[in-house]
């Protein structure tokens, strides 16, 4: 190779070395990171290459008061612009950059930008006009990423990316990340043999590059270049670029790219009948087998004869324990259910779930033990009773349709009897809703309840397939979680098909998707085939078929994009003969910190709030940079 460049991650004096050189000609220089565990930091609010309007323009788009972002500056080579919005305006604060710090043209200094930032957002209050105006860092609006490619895997640490490298990629595994020691550069991570070797990319006049040598139009040019002309180590060993690693986190505004380019890899290598949502899905199985949780209980001599079918077996550590039954009989606290939740995320209460099979005629009573003992008080059903001619579950409810059969179920269960009574039905197009009420007589005369329940019966979900429209089932999720919320301390949704892990698993993980972005916002990243895995681990496999993986994509991109149009709508009726435009601008402290304001224009709903990070010490209040609107600057 005539020309090459390497970075090469130095893990003993804990720097990054740069070395690049044309025939032997080698440059070497020294970038030591400032602080420790900067790297862990989220900077995805650094937007960088684009506009003061740019900004603006994005900030009234997707932004409400308190929404910022940071860019590079254009007035001031090497300096960076935060951009605020609050009271329907813009503010353009000015961050210099010293070389040894950055500051606000005073007060505060940092040793990086996401310090910088981290601060003002963590220290509400310090950041104020001089007329004692406060200017709010609350919820940062996250960049595009620079590509749709999957190996691209935006704000990972560099740790992170050595984890997941050596843990699940292979020799020439490789993906490319946000720098987080500089922002609006980026970082090519490629596994070798025993380690894990970092690449600097450098991003200058909208052209990438290794930190000298040839410039790419694009990080696509730059990975595909390096893929055929492999990159060479200061020992001699060659550093090859051969597998993409794909990541599978996104943000939820972007899962219409995303959908496209794995639809796009799909049929790539359809004759292969591989690649795009296929290659996401059998890493799922691929995991899934390396996973070993006890299912004993099922097992049981005993507790065989209750199980659907007898290799779909709830995992021991999950499992709905029944309390109330007989404590002489073996196997009396035992069904074929799990309790499922969503472990990973931060929302209190937690959302919870029991993913349980289709009823079998000798298993009804303990269904309706485990509705009383967790106060459930919504069913989910996304099966029909009988599906190409086999007994997916048994009628378990009163129906005035069965002729055989009365309005009223009466079930003995150890030292009580459970009733279960009908009392409406109604009909739509794709599914059923039956009001039950649901009572306990003990055989000491006590009767508890009755308690409401609310059976939501699907019916247009094939055996092994998925709806034909998503539109369909998010109707439907709408309606069993109004219902839910409405419940004062309901206990779980359950939710079962036949063997409650299909179906059943799909209609859950789009819940949990959609109830993170619920919570917090369009630009919060999801990970669908993270919360697959997730599930999985309270039950055995919970998504059963790529079809079905497919369709939570699908559902959720579904879901995003109605909400997108009701809110463009709600926008459009609201500022209907309004014309937004930049009327002022403003400089600030010694002509040199712009403020630029714009008119009113309507408020969204606020996104949540980032989660506080680790705090940083706070100035004397002396020390406190002061803004005010003063004078005209048509620069930005």
């Amino acid at each position: 190779m005539n020309k090459w460049c390497v970075i090469r991650y130095m893990q003993q004096c804990g720097s990054l070395c740069y070395i690049y050189g044309f025939c032997g000609y080698i440059l070497f220089f020294h970038a030591h990171f400032r602080r420790k565990g900067i790297n862990d930091k989220n900077t995805r609010w650094f937007h960088g290459n684009i506009s003061g309007q740019d900004a603006e323009q994005l900030l009234k788009e997707k932004g409400v008061d308190g929404s910022f972002l940071a860019r590079p500056s254009h007035s001031v080579k090497g300096d960076f612009t935060l951009s605020v919005r609050r009271n329907g305006e813009v503010t353009h604060i000015k961050i210099q950059n010293q070389g040894d710090f950055y500051d606000l043209y005073g007060g505060e200094k940092f040793a990086t930008l996401p310090e910088l930032v981290q601060y003002y957002m963590e220290k509400q209050g310090t950041l104020k006009e001089k007329n004692g105006d406060v200017i709010e860092l609350k919820y940062p609006i996250n960049s595009e990423d620079p590509t749709t490619e999957r190996w691209f895997h935006g704000h990972i640490s560099g740790k992170e990316a050595e984890k997941q490298l050596m843990e699940k990629g292979k020799l020439g595994s490789y993906l490319v990340r946000e720098s987080q020691s500089k922002p609006g550069d980026f970082v090519l991570s490629v596994r070798s043999e025993d380690r894990v070797t970092h690449v600097k990319i450098r991003r200058h006049d909208k052209k990438f590059d290794v930190g000298g040598g040839q410039q790419f139009e694009s990080l696509v040019d730059l990975v595909e270049h390096y893929r055929k002309n492999p990159m060479v180590e200061t020992s001699g060993t060659v550093l090859h670029v051969k597998h993409p690693f794909y990541a599978t986190r996104i943000a939820a505004s972007g899962i219409e790219s995303r959908v496209k380019q794995l639809q796009k890899d799909t049929e790539l290598e359809q004759n292969q009948k591989k690649g795009g949502f296929w290659d996401e899905f059998e890493h799922l199985q691929q995991q899934e087998g390396r996973q070993v949780f006890l299912r004993k209980e099922g097992g049981r001599p005993e507790n065989k004869s209750k199980n659907r079918y007898k290799n779909i077996l709830p995992f021991d550590h999950s499992r709905v324990v029944l309390r109330d039954g007989d404590p002489n009989v073996v196997g009396s606290d035992y069904i074929n259910a799990n309790i499922i939740t969503a472990e990973d995320d931060n929302i209190e209460p937690k959302k919870c779930y029991i993913a349980t099979q289709g009823p079998l005629q000798s298993t009804v009573n303990d269904f309706w033990r485990m509705m009383w003992q967790e106060n459930c008080r919504v069913i989910v059903m996304t099966t029909k009773e009988v599906e190409r001619g086999k007994i997916k579950a048994v009628r378990y409810w009163p129906s005035p349709e069965d002729p055989s059969d009365t309005e009223e179920k009466r079930m003995p269960v150890y030292k009580a009897t459970l009733v279960v009574r009908y009392k409406s039905q109604k009909k739509e197009k794709d599914y059923i809703i039956r009001e039950l009420e649901l009572c306990r007589e003990s055989d000491d005369g006590k009767v508890e309840g009755p308690r409401k329940i609310y059976h939501y019966h699907f019916l247009n979900w094939p055996d092994y397939g998925v709806p034909a429209d998503p539109g369909s089932v998010l109707d439907f999720l709408n309606i069993v979680n109004t219902q839910q919320h409405e419940i004062a301390n309901a206990g779980p949704i359950v939710v079962h098909c036949s063997a409650g892990i299909g179906r059943t698993g799909t209609f859950i993980v789009i819940d949990m998707i959609l109830n993170q972005i619920k919570t917090y916002g369009m630009e919060s990243e999801i990970d669908i085939q993270k919360t697959v895995m997730m599930v999985r681990t309270q039950r055995s496999g919970m998504v059963q078929t790529e079809a079905q993986y497919k369709f939570v994509y699908l559902a959720v991109q579904h879901s995003i994009e109605t909400e997108r149009q009701r809110k463009q709508a709600e926008q459009q009726s609201q500022v209907v003969g309004r014309e937004y435009t930049n009327i002022k601008y403003a400089a600030g402290i010694d002509g040199r910190n712009s403020i630029s304001k714009n008119a009113n224009i309507p408020m969204p709903v606020p996104q949540k709030s980032a989660p506080k990070m680790k705090k940083l010490p706070q100035a004397p209040p002396e020390e406190k940079q002061i803004y005010q609107n003063l004078g005209t600057s048509k620069k930005k």
